[in-house]
């Protein structure tokens, strides 16, 4: 493969991935962090698995659209993560931790930003939610994405020449000497 081909190509992913991850970050800041105004709210979950067994209380529909919620707030970083590093080779396992760590730190910090926000309250699973989510979006569109893209720079490699197949170019030419001066 030739010195720098693809480059731009890798730039651009990378890019675009950043921009996305800083948006769609943008965007569930400002659903999560800003302040309810409502009369009462409830008390912070911190026993895991509470708030869920009590959506599932509620009917199928409605816990459905609870937990969809919070495994959705957070699965795009599963595909956003990955994409702003840019790797494509790379092995799936430590991805997967890696994206799901950051996923996890992220939705702790959001978790803890709401303690000082009026109306919203900490609520451990939805930490446990939103990380799933971040897991589960990572192994199904990452390594088939990677994989694709993988087989697509191979084909691109067998497709471009190498440089000792080109045409020569004819010999290097010469300067000739130039005296010193006086």
């Amino acid at each position: 493969m030739r010195q720098g081909s693809g480059s731009q190509t890798v730039i651009r992913f990378r890019a675009a991935g950043v921009f996305l991850l800083l948006a769609h970050l943008l965007v569930v800041g400002w659903l999560t962090l800003r302040p309810l105004d409502v009369p009462w709210t409830t008390a912070s979950n911190l026993h895991p698995l509470a708030g869920i067994r009590a959506d599932l209380s509620l009917g199928p529909v409605e816990a459905a659209r609870r937990i969809g919620e919070g495994l959705l707030l957070l699965a795009p970083l599963g595909v956003l993560l990955p994409m702003a590093g840019g790797r494509l080779f790379v092995s799936p396992w430590a991805s997967l931790a890696r994206t799901v760590a950051a996923g996890a730190l992220i939705s702790l910090a959001i978790e803890l930003a709401q303690t000082g926000v009026p109306g919203q309250v900490v609520d451990v699973d939805s930490l446990l939610l939103n990380t799933t989510g971040v897991a589960l979006a990572h192994l199904l569109f990452v390594p088939l994405c990677r994989a694709r893209l993988r087989r697509r720079k191979q084909q691109r490699i067998r497709v471009l020449p190498h440089p000792r197949d080109e045409a020569p170019q004819g010999t290097t030419p010469t300067i000739p000497r130039v005296g010193i001066a006086p």
